[in-house]
């Protein structure tokens, strides 16, 4: 606004001027005795409420009501301007006063009014009662701060310095258009009589403004409101595509006007925008100067709108980040006054780009997803709080002509699938379908009911509404009117498929036990023995023959045993013995039936599964006798892939079932039935269950053997041996043992919580730190368990007894502890420089239980080593060394003891003679395993077949990945790999069809090459699988999961691994993995799944991925790894039991200083691809993680280059843990690009966080105070952005958001583009103003340095965050590893002696003790 009137100025320039100052005058005085009476009520309800006393109440009110009276008598004086908008007197000068005054009234909305026109009483009257009010102590709600005044009309802030007034119509402008000139017809022709539509013209050097001469935008929801807009510019004929003036016809405030429109995209770049009066059509052209800023938003969010909605139309399982991908490396059309693209440009126009995508989804066929519920636009919506369902008011009209976007006509690849796999999920569908109609159509969507689509009314149109009554259709279909498909309820729906709480994971359904199942006894059948007793064991007589009803049944039948609750169906068990004893009775070795596992529903109605439970029964509770057939594997089973025509094993005669695999319901495990034959004389009462029990005892129970004659004492047995789980634990042995089986001398200070102490904070310089209440800090490894503790054995012995036996039931340990570097007096800073297994010996000694016992481990003293650590430390996990001792009462490291050296290794490294060989041969030699031939399909660039190369498992062949420079990293790496970079269903058809070779001439696969496949299929884009139709069955039929199950079915590999994310076991109601199973099932594999957390096997991240194992008849099928590292609690909530899980792990865990604490430092936009390391490396990790060859080259130590306005606001994130968007100042800064950001405006109070300590308001936009959200309250260019306190009620505070990584924390998940405001925010570097770098991420992956990516920055980024983090995969690949190595010893001993022994006579199992 003018601060000074010029003489100079045209009159109609001056009115307006005047006009313009007493408006502004007017509102201010309505402002401040609005204001004034608001303080008045509060001061009333403190009174009530008693915080206020009566003597304060009563000094507060007097002013008050005095400052009431002073503004309605001043609102019935003029303010110093007469009709015609001269001054009254004091010429110019004065007039500037006035306004200069009042401009800072309005900065200062409680100060006193300025000196122009009439003074006030208040002004005239001694200043006692003011010094009164000071003396009552004022309390600071008196004086709150208010949001300055806005236009009534244009909503914009009064005193915002971008507010611009129009600057006056040209003296030969005219408001009525009859110009000749703009016609397109002359006089005397016929035709424009019968022109029944608005005339159209083209207008240039344009400007919009309310009818206070404020310019603003048109967009921005004014129109809708009925606020009256008028323009003035230049009209044109509409054939002249000229935008200069030449030729115009000068026009002012021409409408108002009724409504705006887009006309689509001109030639495919800039869309053209025009209005409509109730006179005309106007296309606009060129805008004014002063209007083009306005303009240049508006364009940019029609074409930022084109760019999304093409973007996902193609990608519609991309991510928020994709889609910043995309915008940011968009370049914008030229003629066009914008020339990048940021993420705050896609927030300041999210509104309008949702619109527009809604209106595209309308537009589309009603079985089409839309694209409203893709995840990117869920983000989008959430995080700048977008609202759904707007329909446009009367006065504007729809978009007439929408956006032209091509449709991509090509949808997604028809899946190729093998007949067992397409009958498998036909026949579920098609059941679900049928089953879907028979309820009604399964569970009603209720609506929203609030947004404006679902309250209006059918359209009577569409096909759906032609189905209803009331329109005269059957009433069939159920489906809502296609105008009124409410996108709140499709964005919640796709939420709750994708978001389950992490308690609403799939539940490992377990068998139910008979004895627990059934509360009655039932009716006595006719029951008698056929022939004699075999055998009589004291009062019990075994017989091999019953006859029940008229059945015979005997030792070895099937039979079906009444439930006591009629509606559950027949139990079914296997007989393995049958005798008397005063009752008829039989042992039941129980099966279980598909829904019973974790195939639920989707299961084979007459499959049935071994388990191991089994119970005596009366014989009155068999119902009668069934037939369970068992399904062995072919002996050519490995190379009938892909031939089954027909899924059914045998026909359905309610009496006939067929089973082939064993199940665990505790671990969800499908396993080949063990094969156990009795001896002869075990016939009658075998039980493969009750061995298997018994066996599982024997090895939960301590033993111990070989008794020390000359070790003596009076009160203890000392044994040489001891065995537990499985495991031998010898004298000089180590040990693990939980954290909490001893402590140390050295008492390690803890680190202190930080705590949030607001009371020191500057709510005023930083407003939104109320928000962090908590004192948990994201990615923090303060709550992360201890490691395993360490001891070697000293002695084993048991307490005797007082009859002098030893009590073998409490057997004890007697062991040397050993420190790890953490727990020595150098506390976490000596665990950073160690290795992680190193260790220090220790004389401290402890007793403890051996039942604490979790497991052995080797402690080898270095200098005894015959070969280095390193490579002594790559053997295995479970291995350690030290090289000193520690004295915990001196603290001070010290040569070991004698003592200390392992007996069996002393004179190995220094002595090269034959103790050395004599050890060396006693040392097991690990047996060599052929690597397993191996494709990698969905390959990436390579992060899973990297972890099963380190574990020396596999060699990859062949390689199938789509996306170029995955494939172009994948080859870098992997130069001896056939690389196929096509669609896996076309490679599929090929080989199915007896192809050798694909178009580029690469040789494919042949069935029986492949020995393990691996990969991690995308399962994204199955919104609503939980309501069964049309659509989402043809969406899953034709997934990437269902092609990948058909690789495995047709290639039948011995080992088969399917990796995705940690939503894969819950997704759709789990129904996603449990028809994955139900396939692998159908095929004859065992399998089994899990969730692993990556941050326990060696990376500093929470990671946690979904994974399904599966073997082939007659392979062991793996079990998944235990931990190795412990990590934050929090994030290992798996939810999945995995095996015997375990939250203590061997080592600590890894944080982001042993990460990346070495590279070098870099800043923001970094992008020299290769530079030196600059330093040695400090911790285990980072040498581990450079490799054992110099490499003096870094390479990806390169980083995205933020905007200008990201850029600030990572350097005013501090450098403390924790820290976010959240500490972020209410600023003014300047920019590297020269312009300067804005403070952010709280104009409402909050329903929910009030005010702050100093009577501040905390809410940005009027949904804080409970109403709608409104347009105008949008703010932009601000520190602190102004979306996340907009939505932070509603999402957590987005905690996290622009967030720095802690040194000795964890990454959070790694994403494909690492954005301060993306899904994973905490992306900045601990102490550098910038995001983490490619070289960074890819350590948080474990990659190794050495490990080559391809493309540009973000290709780089993309292909890190989409791969298995190597530490993990190499953990599975050792396990696959173990099995291969057990089934070749168990080759090659054919198996001469089992783990345990059968006693023929007794029954009982025994160790085999090596003598």
């Amino acid at each position: 606004m003018p601060t000074r009137t010029s003489l100079s100025l045209p009159e109609d320039v001056k009115e307006r001027y005047g006009e313009c100052v007493k408006e502004k005058l007017r509102l201010l005085q309505e402002f401040l005795l609005a204001d004034t009476q608001d303080q008045l009520k509060i001061l009333e309800d403190k009174l009530k409420s008693s915080e206020l006393s009566t003597v304060s109440y009563a000094a507060f009110s007097v002013l008050l009501y005095r400052t009431v009276e002073n503004l309605l008598e001043q609102k019935g004086h003029s303010n110093g301007f007469s009709e015609n908008g001269s001054h009254k007197d004091g010429g110019e000068q004065e007039g500037a006063m006035d306004t200069q005054e009042e401009g800072d009234a309005m900065k200062s909305p409680s100060a006193p009014k300025g000196r122009g026109g009439r003074r006030s009483k208040a002004d005239s009257e001694p200043k006692s009662e003011l010094q009164g009010f000071t003396a009552f102590n004022c309390p600071p709600y008196v004086t709150m701060p208010t949001p300055p005044p806005k236009c009534s009309d244009c909503r914009q802030y009064l005193d915002d310095s971008d507010l611009k007034f129009f600057q006056g119509d040209p003296d030969d402008a005219v408001k009525m258009l009859t110009d000749e000139r703009l016609s397109l017809f002359d006089a005397n022709e016929d035709g424009f009589e019968s022109y029944e539509d608005l005339p159209q013209h083209k207008i240039t050097n344009f400007s919009v403004y309310d009818k206070r001469g404020h310019l603003c935008p048109f967009d921005s929801g004014l129109i809708e409101k009925n606020v009256e807009l008028y323009f003035s510019c230049a009209v044109k004929p509409i054939y002249d595509d000229n935008p200069c003036m030449d030729g115009g016809v000068p026009a002012k405030k021409l409408g108002p006007i009724n409504a705006w429109w887009i006309t689509g995209f001109d030639g495919g770049e800039k869309a053209l925008i025009g209005f409509t009066t109730a006179f005309a059509d106007y296309i606009l052209m060129d805008p004014s100067e002063e209007y083009s800023p306005i303009f240049a938003l508006m364009q940019e969010k029609i074409y930022m709108s084109k760019i999304v909605v093409e973007f996902l139309q193609k990608n519609q399982d991309a991510t928020y980040e994709d889609l910043l991908n995309k915008i940011e490396t968009t370049v914008p059309p030229a003629g066009l006054n914008f020339n990048r693209f940021t993420e705050d440009t896609l927030l300041r126009h999210a509104q309008f780009v949702v619109e527009q995508m809604e209106s595209y989804d309308e537009a589309g066929d009603s079985d089409e997803q839309p694209i409203i519920i893709t995840p990117c636009m869920r983000d989008l919506i959430k995080l700048a709080g977008v609202t759904l369902g707007k329909r446009r008011a009367a006065r504007r009209q729809a978009i007439r002509h929408p956006t032209k976007i091509e449709k991509d006509s090509k949808g997604p690849t028809k899946a190729t699938t093998t007949k067992l796999v397409y009958q498998i999920f036909d026949t579920f569908f098609s059941d679900q379908i049928d089953q879907n109609n028979k309820d009604g159509g399964g569970v009603k969507r209720h609506r929203c009911g609030v947004c404006e689509v679902c309250q209006a009314p059918d359209c009577g149109k569409c096909s759906a509404c032609k189905d209803m009554i009331k329109f005269g259709g059957s009433g069939r279909s159920k489906q809502a009117c296609q105008k009124r498909r409410c996108p709140n309820l499709a964005v919640k729906e796709a939420e709750d498929d994708e978001n389950m709480d992490e308690e609403e994971v799939l539940p490992l359904k377990e068998t139910k036990k008979m004895s627990q199942a059934k509360k009655k006894k039932q009716t006595k059948n006719k029951i008698s023995w056929v022939g004699e007793p075999i055998k009589t064991d004291g009062r019990k007589e075994y017989y091999m023959k019953v006859r029940v009803e008229n059945e015979v049944v005997e030792v070895g039948d099937c039979v079906s045993v009444s439930p006591a609750d009629p509606s559950h169906p027949l139990y079914l068990a296997r007989i393995t013995a049958l005798w008397e004893d005063g009752e008829k009775m039989f042992h039941a070795h129980w099966f279980c039936r598909g829904t019973d596992t974790v195939l639920g529903e989707s299961s084979d109605p007459l499959e049935l599964f071994l388990v191991d439970e089994c119970e005596d029964m009366q014989l009155s509770f068999v119902h009668g006798k069934v037939n369970v057939l068992y399904k062995a594997p072919t002996e050519n089973w490995f190379m009938e892939g892909g031939m089954d025509d027909d899924i059914k094993v045998i026909e359905d005669d309610g009496e006939s079932f067929f089973y082939q695999l064993l199940y665990d319901g505790e671990c969800a495990r499908f396993e080949s039935p063990p094969k156990v034959t009795p001896s002869e004389d075990r016939k009658y009462k075998f039980c493969a269950t009750c061995v298997r029990n018994r066996e599982r005892e024997a090895q939960e129970l301590p033993n111990v053997y070989e008794p020390l004659e000359d070790e003596e004492s009076d009160s203890k047995v000392f044994y040489g041996l001891a065995t537990l789980k499985g495991e031998q634990h010898r004298v000089g042995d180590s040990v693990c043992l939980p954290p909490e089986a001893f402590n140390f001398a050295v008492k390690v200070a803890s680190p202190v919580k930080r705590s949030h102490r607001k009371d020191d904070v500057d709510e005023d310089l930083y407003p939104e730190y109320y928000r962090k209440s908590s004192d948990y800090i994201k990615g923090s490894n303060l709550d992360a368990p201890k490691p395993f503790r360490i001891g070697r054995i000293k002695e084993i012995f048991c307490n005797k007894r007082s009859d002098g036996k030893p009590d073998r039931m409490d057997t004890k340990l007697r062991l040397y502890k050993f420190y790890r570097p953490e727990n020595t007096h150098k506390g976490p800073k000596g665990a950073y420089h160690s290795d992680i297994n190193q260790l220090y010996w220790s004389d401290e000694e402890v007793t403890v239980n051996m039942a604490e016992v979790l497991g052995r481990c080797q402690v080898e003293y270095a200098e005894d080593l015959v070969e280095s650590v390193q490579d002594y430390s790559s053997r295995g996990p479970d291995r350690f060394y030290f090289l000193e001792a520690y004295n915990a009462r001196t603290k001070s490291f010290e040569d070991p003891p004698n003592h200390a050296r392992s007996a069996v290794h002393k004179g190995k490294g220094k002595g090269k003679g034959k103790a050395s060989q004599e050890s060396q041969d006693q040392e097991p030699q690990e047996q060599t395993v052929p690597k397993l031939r191996t494709l990698d399909v969905f390959s990436g660039c390579g992060g899973l077949s990297e972890g099963f190369h380190q574990a020396g498992v596999s060699e990859t062949h062949w390689a199938i990945e789509m996306w170029d420079p995955a494939a172009q990293a994948f080859r870098l790496n992997n130069p001896g790999t056939t690389v196929f970079t096509e669609d896996c269903n076309v490679l599929l058809k090929l080989v199915m069809s007896g192809e050798k070779t694909n178009s580029l001439g690469q040789k494919l696969p042949q069935k029986g090459d492949v020995e393990m496949l691996c990969g991690g299929p995308p399962c994204q884009g199955f919104s609503g699988m939980n309501r069964f139709n049309s659509r989402t069955y043809s969406t899953f039929k034709n997934s990437l999961v269902v092609s990948y199950l058909s690789y495995c079915d047709y290639y039948r590999p011995k080992f088969f691994l399917l990796e995705n994310v940690r939503n894969f076991v819950s997704f759709k109601r789990s129904m996603v993995l449990k028809l994955t199973l139900r396939c692998l099932v159908c095929m004859g594999y065992q399998c089994t799944f899990g969730v692993l957390q990556a941050g326990q096997y060696g990376v500093a991240q929470t990671r946690r991925r979904a994974i399904i194992l599966a073997a082939a008849p007659g392979e062991k099928l793996p079990r998944f790894p235990e931990p190795l590292h412990v990590f934050a609690p929090r994030a290992c909530s798996l939810s999945v039991v995995v095996d015997e899980k375990r939250y203590v792990s061997i080592y600590r865990t890894i944080t982001v200083r042993d990460t990346m604490s070495d590279l070098p430092e870099i800043r923001n936009g970094a992008a020299y691809l290769e530079i030196s390391y600059n330093g040695e490396p400090q911790s285990w990790f980072q040498r581990h993680i450079r490799g054992s060859q110099y490499q003096p080259i870094l390479r990806d130590h390169i980083c995205k280059d933020m905007s200008a306005l990201v850029a600030a606001r990572m350097r005013h994130i501090p450098l403390v843990p924790g820290s976010d968007w959240r500490d972020l100042p209410n600023i003014e800064v300047r920019l590297r690009d020269g312009t300067t950001t804005k403070k952010l405006r709280y104009t409402h109070a909050d329903k929910k966080n009030g005010r702050s300590g100093t009577g501040a308001l905390r809410g940005v936009c009027s949904c804080a105070e409970g109403k709608p959200c409104d347009p105008a309250d949008r703010q932009f260019n601000t520190l602190i952005p102004w979306c996340l306190p907009h939505t932070g009620n509603r999402h957590n505070h987005w905690a996290g958001l622009y967030g720095r990584l802690e040194w000795d924390g964890f990454f959070s998940t790694t994403v494909t583009n690492p954005e301060p405001m993306g899904k994973q925010g905490r992306v900045l570097h601990p102490e550098q103003h910038r995001v983490v770098s490619v070289r960074e991420c890819a350590r948080s992956q474990g990659f190794p340095d050495t490990y080559r990516f391809f493309g540009n920055i973000l290709d780089k980024h993309r292909q890190v965050g989409n791969a298995v983090p190597p530490p993990l995969s190499k953990a599975i690949g050792l396990e696959v590893k173990k099995c291969v190595q057990e089934k070749m010893r168990e080759n090659a001993t054919e198996k001469t002696w089992p783990l345990l022994i059968l006693d023929s006579v007794s029954g009982r199992l025994t160790w085999p003790i090596p003598r």
